[in-house]
């Protein structure tokens, strides 16, 4: 984006920008970390820093950024993650129809940079005009988008805030995600028995064949209203000529019901079970918890203060259930209250991703005004 283009827009479109044009992949958080650090230096926050990044391993570890209170009320606390998903090119950020997105063919990066950006500015205007507030607290995340990594290693024993607020959905601001699923991760390894695929074919035992046998009799895809599952990879094979000894296959299942969950996962695992057999084949299994599902109602304090929030604004707030994960997941498994709001993204994960410089601003609007909706009062 040229300099005169960059000048025009609002401040939140700015730092956007700026903030997408450092790439960011999952691990490799390290270089945005270091200019955000500074922005909140800047702000006079209070920072600190966990060892997540050491753990996971990523290039930062869980940041928290306090800003003390300056009038009674609930603390609240905001989320946004640092990573993206890998981006196959470069990133320069330009300006189309009313949207920020990338010149070139790969991902922008607005999941998450677009609250990113609009977490620093709303607490930039809440320092700037002297806004009353009853303490606010941003957490910003490594590898997210690989299984909530830092989120899920996040202590929330740390905050002062009574609950928070994730920015990091596709969809209408002022909708409010009520429902996520939980994930569930699936590794098989056939393993068979190697052999000259032009001599003695008949000697050898296809792990490959096996995989493929085994794919072919799984339910996948949309399985319900509340169910999905997908093949990820399918690894495995030395040569042509070489009867396949091993194959990988690793797949996922996530359904915002358990028990749909269970009955998924005990379909993939009868299919792989039985294709091992047919082939006289080995299998081995794993199966792990990537993150859990939740269900959320105006009840819970959070969503209450969001609703009130939303409404003062004018919005007419609107609960939506996902199929995909958030910080929101990591952190009620935490013992955390948070919840997950929509903040105008579209097509996230893609060279098409984009965000309205207007959906921005809005979402500033939306951070002050669940600032203000906090101040003063209990969020019960």
């Amino acid at each position: 984006m040229d300099a005169a283009t960059l000048e025009a827009l609002p401040e939140v479109a700015r730092v956007m920008a700026r903030l997408c044009e450092i790439p960011s992949p999952s691990g490799q958080e390290g270089a945005v970390a270091a200019v955000v650090r500074e922005e909140l230096r800047g702000l006079g926050a209070e920072i600190s820093e966990d060892d997540a990044g050491a753990r996971i391993p990523a290039g930062c570890g869980n940041i928290v950024a306090r800003f003390p209170a300056t009038a009674p009320g609930t603390p609240v606390m905001f989320c946004a993650h640092l990573d993206t998903v890998p981006n196959l090119g470069p990133i320069e950020v330009v300006l189309e129809d009313g949207h920020l997105t990338n010149r070139h063919p790969t991902i922008l990066g607005g999941d998450d940079k677009s609250a990113v950006a609009t977490l620093l500015v709303a607490v930039r205007r809440v320092l700037a005009e002297r806004r009353p507030h009853a303490g606010i607290e941003l957490v910003l995340t490594p590898c997210e988008e690989i299984g909530l990594r830092g989120a899920a290693l996040f202590d929330p024993s740390v905050l002062r805030a009574a609950c928070g607020f994730v920015f990091d959905h596709t969809g209408e601001i002022g909708s409010i995600v009520g429902a996520a699923p939980t994930l569930k991760k699936l590794e098989a390894t056939f393993v068979g028995r190697a052999a000259h695929a032009g001599i003695q074919p008949e000697a050898g035992r296809s792990a490959i064949e096996a995989a493929s046998r085994a794919i072919a009799r799984m339910p996948l895809g949309r399985i319900d209203g509340e169910t999905t599952a997908n093949i990820g990879t399918v690894t495995g094979g030395t040569a042509t000529n070489v009867v396949a000894e091993r194959c990988t296959v690793t797949a996922e299942a996530r359904s915002r019901s358990e028990r749909a969950l269970a009955t998924q996962l005990t379909a993939m695992l009868d299919a792989l079970t039985w294709a091992a057999t047919e082939a006289e084949c080995d299998l081995e299994t794993r199966v792990h918890a990537e993150f859990s599902g939740y269900r959320l109602t105006e009840r819970d304090p959070q969503v209450a203060l969001a609703v009130r929030a939303l409404t003062a604004l004018g919005l007419t707030p609107r609960f939506v259930s996902t199929g995909g994960g958030s910080d929101a997941n990591a952190l009620l498994t935490n013992g955390f209250p948070a919840v997950n709001l929509c903040n105008g993204m579209v097509d996230v994960h893609t060279p098409d991703e984009r965000i309205s410089v207007r959906s921005l601003e809005r979402m500033v609007d939306v951070t002050l005004a669940l600032v203000d909706a906090a101040q003063g009062g209990a969020t019960a």
